[in-house]
């Protein structure tokens, strides 16, 4: 059977030759020209052959007389409806066919690809609870082969969790992988965060701050990471993508080049630098308006303290309300470089 499965061109004689009619899509009404003929050809009872549009023989409305070859004789639409949707709806049953053979050739490759792939390791894993990801992260260290990149925002960090971190980052660095560490600014006043610090630092762990710290990050070498699942505490995504976990080391690398370095046995650690990054993220944010809350929770200090700053602030630039504030911060020049 002939692989054309494209609409009668029923009426477009007046519109196109006989040789690309099979190309164009049948319109929705007959034409003019096959109405007034068919009706000619009903009141009459025949018509001559060369008076007979062409889409009406093709919807086999007229047919030729077996008694007089040179005329052709009307069919009524019911009769010639079988003749004209027969290869239509055989052309619709053999694509069915066709629909339900690839369906089925497809839904064994879909087995076989999901056997295959059963048995590897997931590239993304939800873990829940400190204990579940402590255990992920003992075995990140465990793999690692050549350095552990860890960004952590939000100031200084509790006792308990800076002495498990302690215990796993020295057993690392012994073993001779690199560790490079970035902290908010505002860890260089919390003391446990510096006495952890100091102690990874003297065993040839990197620690820098920023001002702003965007999320938390682990990483391990290039092919694992692991990142916050969600604001809920105790839920982190493990990353086993090597191309998720380079982009977020070339994050890292890139906010590592900014960052500042801390050494605690050198004096003092609030530089002028430092104070200048703080004055200057605190400032921009309330330039966007954000409350003392916010930026707390942002600059990683504390809210009594962003309040302090404000009041200095507005003191210094006669200020009265949080919104002149805003405006005379951004026309004063205090967030020029």
């Amino acid at each position: 059977m002939k692989d054309d499965h494209s609409s009668p061109p029923a009426c477009d004689c007046r519109e196109s030759s006989a040789d690309d009619s099979r190309d164009r899509p049948a319109p929705e009404s007959p034409c003019d020209a096959a109405l007034a003929t068919y009706r000619r050809a009903l009141v009459a009872g025949s018509l001559p052959r060369d008076q007979v549009t062409g889409c009406l023989v093709t919807l086999h409305l007229m047919v030729a007389d077996r008694e007089s070859p040179q005329s052709m004789i009307p069919v009524p639409p019911e009769t010639a409806s079988y003749a004209a949707l027969a290869p239509l709806q055989e052309a619709i049953l053999e694509r069915r066919r066709t629909l339900r053979a690839t369906r089925a050739t497809l839904s064994a490759f879909e087995a076989l690809y999901a056997d295959v792939h059963r048995t590897q390791q997931p590239v993304l894993t939800r873990l829940s609870g400190a204990a579940v990801i402590s255990r992920a992260l003992d075995a990140g260290v465990a793999g690692c082969r050549e350095e552990v990149r860890t960004a952590h925002p939000g100031g200084g960090r509790p006792p308990g969790v800076l002495q498990e971190a302690l215990t796993r980052d020295l057993r690392s660095l012994r073993r001779g992988v690199r560790q490079r560490t970035i902290y908010q600014h505002t860890v260089r006043s919390d003391r446990a965060t510096l006495s952890y610090i100091e102690q990874v630092t003297a065993a040839g762990a990197e620690v820098r701050t920023l001002a702003e710290v965007v999320d938390r990050v682990i990483l391990f070498d290039r092919d694992l990471a692991f990142v916050p699942f969600s604001d809920a505490p105790h839920q982190a995504l493990r990353i086993q993508h090597p191309s998720l976990a380079r982009f977020l080391a070339r994050g890292f690398d890139e906010a590592w080049a900014r960052a500042v370095p801390v050494r605690p046995e050198r004096a003092p650690l609030r530089t002028p630098v430092i104070t200048s990054d703080l004055q200057r993220a605190i400032l921009l944010a309330v330039v966007n308006g954000e409350t003392d809350a916010s930026i707390a929770r942002r600059i990683g200090m504390s809210r009594r303290s962003v309040a302090e700053h404000m009041r200095k602030v507005s003191e210094q630039l006669g200020s009265t309300s949080r919104a002149q504030l805003g405006y005379l911060v951004a026309t004063s020049g205090l967030l020029e470089d």
